[in-house]
C-alpha cells in the first residue's frame, strides 16, 4: 500500500511540475524488479566496521568490468544539520566521492534481520553515496528501518553529477528502493542516500542491486520519478504522517 501511494504522488506532482511532458525518465522500482541475474552486495563478507567498502564485478553483462565504492558524498556536496543531511546535493562534474567526506561502514543492527548493513556517519544517521565506475541502467537497495513516511530521500545522477530525480520513502519498517531508466539505458552513476524529514532513529541500507536494462522487471506504466524539488513537496507530505517509534541499539 505504501509503494502504491508513493506511486500515486509521484504522478500527480510531477505531472503538474513537469506539465505532464513525455519521453525517456527514471521509473521507481519496487521489489521483485531485478531478476536473478542482477549484481548484488550483501555486506555479509566484509568485517564489521570496515570503512568505506569497494567492489569489483569483472565482466558484468552489459555493462563490462564495474566498481562499487561506498563514501558519505560527492564532491560539491556537503552534509550538515541534526540529523545530516545534505546541505547542497549538487556534486561537481565529473561524479566522485569526496575522500574528506564523513566515513561510511559496516556494522550490525538490532532493527534489520539482514545485518550486517551500511550506515553514513553519524551511526544511523549519516549520508550514503554509492558511485559505479560504469553507468548502469538500474540500482536498488533495501533501506531502513524507518520510523516515519517520506522521511529519508535516494538520489541519482549521471555521470556529470547532474541529478536525474529522486524518490522518498513511502512505508514504515524495511522498504525496497529501487530507480531504472524507462528505456533501458546506463545512464546512473551514482546514488545519494539521505535524511530529508523528521527520521526518529535514522536508517543503514543493504542489498545493494544493479545491472544493465535486461536484468531489470519491466515496470508497466512505470511511476515517475520526481526532480528533485518536487521531491521536497513530497518529503514535506510524508513527514507530517505520525511514524511508530521503536528502538534500536546505537553502537
Amino acid at each position: 500500500m505504501g509503494g502504491k501511494t508513493r506511486y500515486i504522488m509521484s504522478m500527480i506532482v510531477a505531472s503538474a511540475l513537469l506539465g505532464g511532458s513525455a519521453g525517456a525518465a527514471l521509473v521507481d522500482l519496487g521489489p521483485g524488479s531485478f531478476t536473478a541475474a542482477a549484481s548484488v552486495i550483501t555486506f555479509d563478507d566484509i568485517a564489521l566496521g570496515t570503512i568505506n567498502p569497494t567492489y569489483s564485478f569483472p565482466a558484468v553483462p552489459g555493462l563490462g568490468d564495474v566498481t562499487v565504492s561506498f563514501g558519505g558524498y560527492f564532491v560539491g556536496q556537503s552534509q550538515g544539520g541534526a540529523p545530516p543531511t545534505l546541505l547542497d546535493s549538487t556534486p561537481d562534474n565529473p561524479l566522485a566521492l569526496d575522500p574528506a567526506a564523513p566515513e561510511v561502514f559496516t556494522v550490525d543492527d538490532a532493527a534489520n534481520p539482514g545485518s550486517p548493513v551500511l550506515s553514513g556517519t553519524p551511526i544511523f544517521a549519516g549520508t550514503i553515496a554509492v558511485l559505479f565506475s560504469t553507468p548502469v541502467a538500474g540500482v536498488g537497495l533495501q533501506a531502513g528501518y524507518f520510523d516515519a513516511v517520506g522521511s529519508t530521500t535516494i538520489e541519482a545522477y549521471d555521470g556529470a553529477g547532474n541529478s536525474l530525480g529522486t524518490i522518498v520513502n513511502g512505508q514504515l519498517g524495511l522498504e525496497f528502493y529501487g530507480l531504472a531508466d524507462s528505456t533501458g539505458q546506463n545512464i546512473i552513476s551514482g546514488i545519494s542516500f539521505y535524511i530529508t524529514g523528521e527520521e526518529p532513529a535514522g536508517y543503514a541500507i543493504n542489498d545493494v542491486t544493479f545491472g544493465a536494462g535486461d536484468v531489470i522487471v519491466p515496470v508497466t506504466p512505470g511511476p515517475v520519478v520526481i526532480p528533485a524539488p518536487a521531491a521536497l513537496i513530497l518529503a514535506a507530505l510524508g513527514s507530517g504522517l505520525a511514524g511508530l517509534a521503536r528502538r534500536r541499539n546505537l553502537l
